[in-house]
C-alpha cells in the first residue's frame, strides 16, 4: 500500500514539473515572440515611400474611433518629396459619407520612425514596423506617453495575402489592440490632389490622419 502511495505521489510531482516547465517556456517564449513580432525597422528607404498607399486593414485603440474608422469607404496615404527626409509631405485621404477629406503635414524621416513638424502641433510619434510584405507599410501610432493609438496596415495593392494579414493580426495581437478591421478593397479611393494647398480641399481630423 504504502509502496503504491509513493508511486502515485511521484507520478503526481513529475507530471506537476512537467506543467511548471511548459508554463515556464511559454512565459519565456510569448514575450520573446512579440518582440520579434513588433520590431521597428532598423532603417526605411525613403524612396520607398514615394507615392500612394491604399490602407487595407487597422486596429484602433479607441472606440469611438475605431467606429469612425468602420464608416469610412476608403483611406489612403501619399508621401511627396520623400528623398528629402527633412521634408517630406505625408497627406492622408478619407472616403466616408460620399466626401473625401484630405490634410497634408511636413515630416520628417529619421531610421524608421516620422516626426511631424513642430507646427502642426501633432503630438504623435509614427514608427514603421518590419513585415515579410514587401510592398506594404505596417504603421504604429504611439502618443506621448507611449501608449499605442492605432496600427495601419498599408499595401500598394489593395488587397494583401492570407499569410500577410494573419503577420498583421498577430502585430495587432501582439500590441494588445482590438480586431483589426479590413477596409473593402472595391470601394474607390479619394482621387489625388493635383493641388493639396487648394482652399477648396476639405480636411480631415488630425487625430484621424
Amino acid at each position: 500500500m504504502y509502496s503504491h502511495m509513493i508511486s502515485t505521489y511521484r507520478d503526481m510531482f513529475a507530471a506537476c514539473v512537467i506543467a511548471l516547465l511548459c508554463l515556464a517556456s511559454m512565459i519565456h517564449s510569448a514575450p520573446q515572440d512579440c518582440q520579434d513580432v513588433i520590431q521597428p525597422l532598423d532603417q526605411l528607404d525613403p524612396d520607398h515611400l514615394e507615392g500612394r498607399w491604399p490602407l487595407v486593414a487597422g486596429s484602433l485603440s479607441d472606440p469611438a474611433h475605431l467606429e469612425f474608422f468602420r464608416n469610412r469607404n476608403s483611406s489612403s496615404i501619399t508621401f511627396s518629396n520623400a528623398s528629402a527626409t527633412s521634408n517630406i509631405v505625408y497627406t492622408p485621404s478619407v472616403s466616408a459619407g460620399g466626401k473625401c477629406f484630405y490634410k497634408s503635414y511636413n515630416v520628417s524621416l529619421e531610421g524608421s520612425t516620422l516626426t511631424f513638424d513642430v507646427r502642426d502641433q501633432v503630438n504623435l510619434t509614427l514608427t514603421f514596423l518590419h513585415t515579410s510584405c514587401p510592398d506594404c507599410l505596417v504603421m504604429r501610432f504611439d502618443n506621448e506617453s507611449k501608449k499605442v493609438l492605432r496600427l495601419w496596415l498599408f499595401s500598394r495593392r489593395r488587397e494583401v495575402k492570407q499569410r500577410e494579414m494573419e503577420e498583421f493580426k498577430a502585430q495587432v495581437e501582439c500590441l494588445n489592440m482590438p480586431p483589426p478591421v479590413v477596409l473593402d478593397p472595391a470601394k474607390e479611393l479619394c482621387p489625388e490632389q493635383s493641388n493639396r494647398n487648394s482652399a477648396a480641399a476639405q480636411t480631415v481630423e488630425k487625430q484621424e490622419g
